[in-house]
């Protein structure tokens, strides 16, 4: 069975699930790094928060759509906030600093979720359009899951060409090439990486919304796949959009087979793979800056 093509197709699609929902999360949290040299390990927090509210919209409004709307935006600018108040002063602190105070975040946000959702587990229904299964090569494969491999596709395109063919576009590739020569020719560059920050941690919230009828929402979801987000990052390259897109395909692919094939030793295999990695290529597999 484990050798039958049907079999290994749709594993395969499993994996593209996942690694929509790892590019959706590690995007934000690789262009905060590379771009600022700021360690945002709250960044899985976001997500959480983002599953929440839009829990909420979707309960309150009985739209999944809205809900997919609201709750970027609201992480969005929960994010102004916080960057305002904390990353702007923290971004030229030692990163162990960093480390703690992000990492302390992470508790403030579960206890803020427990006060307001309570201690149980939750589940956004999946929308209407997407609620039946198609047939794929004989086999039924839930159509809901396709749509959020086609929304990690589409979210990836819109990033390729805001990055390359728009200003704010080019006023961050200048930053991150040489942030003091492209604030000395008067380019706005706090502006453009703090609009940056803030899609960043809204697509943390698009995430948590479209993994919520999938993977239900519970206090400690951050915890769950945040590591694994982490690691694509690593992978990847921290800053780099292609290489969060190619360590969260090599994530996905090697989680969900693993999974299947060796499920025993399924995380050692992930974790083998960034030693790998780490070991022949210390900047990841695409840098933002080739070595």
């Amino acid at each position: 069975m484990f050798l039958d093509p049907t079999f290994l197709a749709i594993q395969f699609l499993n994996g593209l699930q996942l690694a929509s929902l790892l590019f959706l999360l590690s995007v934000g949290l690789s262009v905060v790094y590379g771009l600022m040299n700021f360690i945002n390990l709250a960044h899985g927090t976001l997500y959480m928060l983002g599953a929440y509210i839009g829990l909420s919209v979707a309960r309150g409004s009985d739209s999944f759509w809205l809900a997919l709307i609201v709750a970027p935006i609201f992480i969005a600018a929960l994010a102004a906030v916080f960057y305002a108040l904390l990353l702007r002063r923290m971004q030229a602190a030692s990163p162990m600093k960093q480390i703690l105070v992000t990492f302390g975040l992470i508790y403030v946000g579960l206890d803020v979720v427990r006060y307001i959702w309570g201690d149980y587990s939750h589940s956004i229904p999946t929308p209407n359009v997407f609620a039946g299964s198609v047939h794929l090569l004989g086999e039924v494969y839930p159509s809901y899951r396709l749509f959020m491999i086609g929304l990690g596709w589409f979210v990836f395109v819109a990033l390729y060409f805001g990055l390359e063919r728009t200003r704010l576009g080019a006023v961050v590739r200048a930053g991150v090439d040489n942030r003091e020569v492209a604030m000395s020719l008067g380019l706005n560059i706090e502006l453009a990486f703090f609009l940056v920050f803030c899609l960043g941690c809204g697509l943390a919230g698009l995430a948590g919304v479209i993994a919520a009828p999938v993977l239900s929402v519970y206090p400690g979801m951050d915890m769950s796949i945040l590591v694994l987000t982490l690691i694509v990052v690593v992978i990847g390259g921290p800053g780099s959009l292609r290489g969060a897109a190619l360590g969260a395909f090599l994530i996905g692919m090697f989680e969900t087979f693993g999974q299947v094939f060796f499920p025993a030793i399924a995380s050692v295999i992930v974790y083998a793979l960034m030693a790998v990695i780490l070991l022949t290529r210390p900047g990841g597999l695409l840098p933002v800056r080739p070595s």
